[in-house]
């Protein structure tokens, strides 16, 4: 996964508890209402208005912004090829959405009863905004603040699997846990999630992918040498080897020897539980995606090879947050099924959204990747060294590879929602857009892990 957050191993002489100390209630499925005949309202419930910064200036206050269509923002030194079709693409996507319209038309948009539900808020008061500073010139959606009560009871709730179910991370490291801020990160993704016991399956999930990250690739203990192994081994947590009596328990065995292997046991459980027999095949198809980028960069770096731009993109197709948007619906409570899921013009739309969030994560955790020892790559410094740019100006040059990415997946939806306007397609959609939108709200606010470059 993308910049993995400390999450660390266990120590060897505490034996894992048995899954059964924090029961989850089964998932309840949610059924699809009856498929709607056009598009309608759709971009009303993906996307909230935004005001994208000038890249030259400091932001106004958050107070101060008002909100107009993001089609009117402006940002001389990005507008470029990341601003260039914004405009007919917006119109695009509006038109697409809205419906028809014209004499005859009013029985083909969506009424109040073919509306897919959405949870009610458990809070009684809107929290407050939280901290945090966009990088300016980014085009990105801002977020309702995700509910408190939500998120303290999926803090609770992580961290208590961390600690007792699968041993995690030493003591030592418990501040860097609570500091990845995950309740607030899956609550602010699944805006659709049902119960917390829904939010639980996208979190538990979460964090296993960052310690298997973190302790086989990254700041604890990782090294890109004998990688492949380390995941080959992992990954059978998640898929299942199936061998012979006399060797089947030794495997078992492996699964509850070190932090990362038993937090995907324990995570992809639950997930398999609550989950059809499609969509957790669908989840272990990403994740071997995600692993195959994994041994790409650690290739690179035993080589010490710095790729090309286009090299690096390709790279981080496989290497990013795909896996987290892709059991939005398990995690809605539904199903879109396995032959829409596996559309071309679906396919590509979950991939340009997991490519558009990729960069997100580079371009906030540019600073903090600096200050770590070695090359790290990011798409900034792939640009600066490729294409000869100083550090700025390939900054710069990132945010407008995010910009054309999240225009275009913004795009490729509206195509989406008008080729095949069915309830499960829309909802699906709308629950990837809200966790694009999520995942950037979350690295924003992070301000523990992230801080922004003083390029402007």
């Amino acid at each position: 996964m993308p910049d993995s957050g400390p999450l660390g191993s266990s120590p060897p002489q505490r034996p894992p508890t048995p899954r059964a100390t924090v029961p989850d209630a089964p998932a309840p499925v949610v059924p699809d209402p009856p498929a709607p005949s056009a598009a309608s309202g759709f971009l009303a419930a993906l996307h909230p208005p935004v005001t994208v910064f000038d890249p030259l200036s400091p932001p106004a206050p958050a107070s101060a912004v008002p909100h107009t269509p993001d089609t009117t923002a402006s940002g001389s030194a990005l507008r470029g090829t990341a601003a260039h079709g914004a405009d007919s693409q917006g119109a695009s996507l509006r038109e697409v959405l809205r419906g028809p319209t014209g004499l005859g038309t009013t029985s083909l948009t969506l009424s109040a009863r073919d509306e897919l539900p959405l949870p009610q808020p458990v809070s009684a008061a809107p929290a407050p905004p939280a901290a945090g500073r966009a990088v300016p010139g980014l085009y990105h959606h801002d977020v309702p603040e995700p509910d408190p009560v939500r998120v303290e009871e999926v803090s609770r709730r992580i961290k208590q699997w961390a600690e007792d179910e699968v041993q995690l991370y030493p003591e030592e490291w418990e501040g860097q846990f609570d500091g990845f801020s995950v309740g607030r990160y899956m609550v602010g993704c699944h805006p659709d999630a049902p119960t917390v016991d829904h939010l639980m399956l996208a979190t538990r999930l979460m964090v296993a992918e960052n310690a298997v990250d973190d302790c086989y690739c990254e700041d604890h203990g990782g090294s890109p040498v004998g990688l492949g192994g380390r995941l080959l081994l992992a990954h059978t947590a998640l898929d299942h080897v199936h061998t012979t009596d006399q060797y089947a328990s030794a495997w078992q065995e492996s699964l509850v020897s070190d932090a990362p292997r038993r937090a995907y046991r324990s995570a992809m459980d639950y997930f398999v539980r609550a989950a059809t027999p499609s969509q957790a095949d669908r989840f272990r198809h990403d994740m071997a995606r995600l692993h195959m980028g994994y041994l790409a960069e650690a290739a690179w770096a035993q080589t010490g090879h710095v790729p090309e731009v286009w090299e690096y993109l390709a790279m981080r197709q496989f290497n990013n947050f795909r896996p987290c948007p892709t059991i939005t619906d398990t995690v809605g409570g539904y199903e879109l099924p396995a032959d829409l899921h596996a559309r071309p013009d679906m396919q590509r739309v979950i991939a340009l959204a997991g490519n558009a969030t990729t960069v997100v994560n580079d371009l906030y955790s540019y600073t903090k990747e600096l200050d770590s020892p070695g090359l790290h790559l990011n798409l900034p410094v792939v640009i600066a060294q490729r294409e000869r740019l100083s550090e700025r100006d390939a900054y710069l040059k990132a945010v407008e590879v995010h910009n054309e990415l999240q225009h275009s997946f913004e795009a490729a939806a509206a195509e989406l929602a008008k080729a095949c306007p069915l309830a499960p397609v829309l909802r699906f959609l709308r629950g990837v857009a809200a966790w694009v939108d999520g995942n950037h709200d979350w690295h924003r606010t992070n301000t523990y892990r992230y801080s922004l470059p003083d390029f402007w």
